[in-house]
């Protein structure tokens, strides 16, 4: 991987998440480090308690207390060590969890101000575990990774001091110990294990849009009998995924046995050593003792250092593809309002306007007129660039070339709210949400009353249906509206549209998921309503058009 993704960049960039928390972290080391030196000293007191027993002399800091008293401390950072554990895991599980809220806040600003064209690109079942288990597995890093750095670090600073103060012999080999221990193994089992964590992540993220599609798509796999090979393909990618996990799994196991082995040997090692250097006449007896049994009492900072590494390496590969989202190019097309903005709606001027799809010309020198209250019919062959034009008068993309004028202002600088406020957008797939009818068409405007519903309902003939439902508008629609027919939630959105209420209404298809009369019912209502409302009306039916002001017919690249 490139350098820009290593992962000491990688954590950085996460770790400037933390500021606002800074002082919460502080607390959490602190006591983490009181914690840890609590569990050290228990082994340490213990091996005073040894030695007082066996009446040979020491030089310790407890030189002058009592067995008895000895054994109090020992029982008093017991209780305690508990306590400051309590404490060190409360704060960073605080820390992590409201980080957590925060960069999920952070992805979907990011993915709110992506052009339409870059969300619209993006693989949806990858965004859902980017914004989901990819957020989750931050957890490991804010939670049990920053601080237990820091806890590391300064325990082992005080360790080496209080083992230095015996010989500096025994303090260069517990440095080198721990240096092993908490930095060389995990550096070396990470490197190993990042491909493999982003692998794994990303074809996770695949697995999930592959599933998804398939749960979508489920009708047509059965009509089709395509259900065996859909399912060899779930077959074939959750081996893939379990494969990678097995060489993960793998690399845990090593790690574990590495640590296991460096503890036992750095702690035989440092026994061997205070032997050499007690026979030499170099430390007495207590610091033989004594400093042996901090040395393999104090590897508890160091091994969860070790410990990290495992999960670490899926940590960052998480972190790296939420950080990808954060920090890509941005398109912010919105406008903020100013105090200036007050804008009345008197028509659209389309001035000789170009837009492409990469290299792909959809509509080239494309001029037209839509006067204010007047309904003008588009029709043309399915890919001609109809959807195409509605779309840049919603602004969902800018033209290449020429301007669309509305109200005589450039509709590059007309505030984004403004803009939505004057306009309805019909699509020829209609998205409904998971709650009631009621809530799905007050969409449209959310501070509406029932009986405004219900007239946006009748004039798009959806009420009777409605009204004759168990639970009437209370009725729920299910995920994506699969309980309703096509041409219902088609007839929804349009009663989205109605209530909305603005003075400028494009609708792409609107009728095409409807049967005659119900097609009728709604035509003479768009009619009724274009005394008071400039209606752009795309259709491949003539038949549609009859209610149009005027027609024009979308040709390749171009109206005429």
């Amino acid at each position: 991987m490139k350098n820009s993704n290593s992962g000491f960049k990688i954590m950085l960039n996460l770790i400037t998440v933390v500021k606002p928390l800074f002082h919460i972290m502080l607390i959490a080391v602190f006591f983490g480090v009181l914690g840890f030196l609590c569990s050290t000293f228990l082994t340490i007191l213990s091996a005073i308690a040894i030695i007082k027993v066996l009446n040979v002399e020491t030089y310790s800091l407890f030189l002058n207390y009592s067995i008895k008293s000895i054994l109090i401390f020992i029982f008093f950072i017991a209780i305690i060590r508990g306590f400051l554990h309590y404490i060190e895991q409360y704060c960073n599980h605080f820390i992590a969890f409201k980080l957590l809220a925060l960069i999920r806040k952070k992805v979907f600003d990011a993915l709110r101000k992506f052009s339409f064209a870059k969300l619209e690109s993006k693989d949806k079942g990858n965004l859902i575990s980017i914004i989901t288990t990819d957020v989750e597995l931050l957890e490991v890093f804010y939670a049990h990774t920053i601080s237990p750095i820091l806890i590391a670090f300064i325990t082992c600073i005080i360790m080496i001091g209080f083992i230095a103060s015996y010989s500096i012999y025994q303090a260069v080999f517990a440095m080198v110990a721990y240096f092993v221990i908490g930095v060389v193994i995990p550096i070396i089992n990470g490197k190993m294990a990042k491909n493999y964590a982003l692998e794994f992540r990303n074809d996770f993220g695949n697995l999930n849009s592959f599933i998804l599609e398939s749960l979508r798509g489920i009708d047509e796999t059965i009509q089709y009998a395509n259900t065996e090979k859909r399912k060899e393909e779930i077959l074939k990618k959750s081996k893939t995924l379990n494969e990678k996990q097995k060489k993960l799994v793998k690399l845990e196991e090593n790690q574990r046995i590495f640590t296991s082995f460096s503890i036992l040997f750095f702690g035989v090692g440092m026994l061997f050593l205070n032997l050499y250097l007690y026979n030499n006449s170099i430390i007495r007896f207590d610091g033989l003792v004594i400093t042996t049994f901090s040395m393999m009492a104090s590897f508890g900072p160091v091994t969860a250092l070790s410990s990290l590494s495992n999960t670490l390496s899926q940590t960052l590969a998480s972190g790296q593809r939420v950080l990808s989202i954060l920090k890509e190019k941005q398109e912010d097309k919105q406008i903020d309002e100013n105090e200036n903005t007050n804008l009345q709606f008197c028509g659209i001027n389309v001035e000789d306007i170009t837009f492409s799809y990469g290299n792909e010309n959809i509509l080239e020198n494309l001029s037209l007129d839509i006067r204010k209250n007047e309904i003008l019919g588009i029709y043309g062959k399915s890919g001609c660039g109809k959807s195409t034009f509605l779309k840049l008068l919603m602004r969902f993309f800018d033209v290449d070339k020429g301007k669309i004028l509305i109200s005589q202002k450039n509709i590059k600088e007309i505030p984004t709210n403004t803009l939505r406020n004057i306009e309805s957008y019909v699509t020829q797939d209609t998205n409904l949400f998971q709650g009631s009818i009621l809530e799905n068409i007050k969409i449209g405007k959310l501070n509406a009353t029932k009986q405004e519903v219900i007239n946006a309902c009748k004039k798009a003939s959806i009420h009777e249906f409605i009204i004759n439902l168990p639970n009437g508008y209370d009725t729920l629609v299910g995920e994506l509206g699969d309980t309703l027919s096509g041409g219902e939630k088609q007839r929804i959105s349009i009663a989205r549209a109605f209530l909305h209420d603005s003075p400028l209404i494009l609708l792409d298809e609107p009728t095409s998921n409807l049967d005659s009369l119900n097609e009728g019912i709604i035509l003479k209502s768009l009619n009724d309503f274009s005394k008071e409302k400039t209606i752009v009306l795309l259709s491949h039916r003539k038949s549609t058009l009859n209610i149009s002001t005027k027609i024009f017919e979308m040709k390749s690249k171009s109206v005429s």
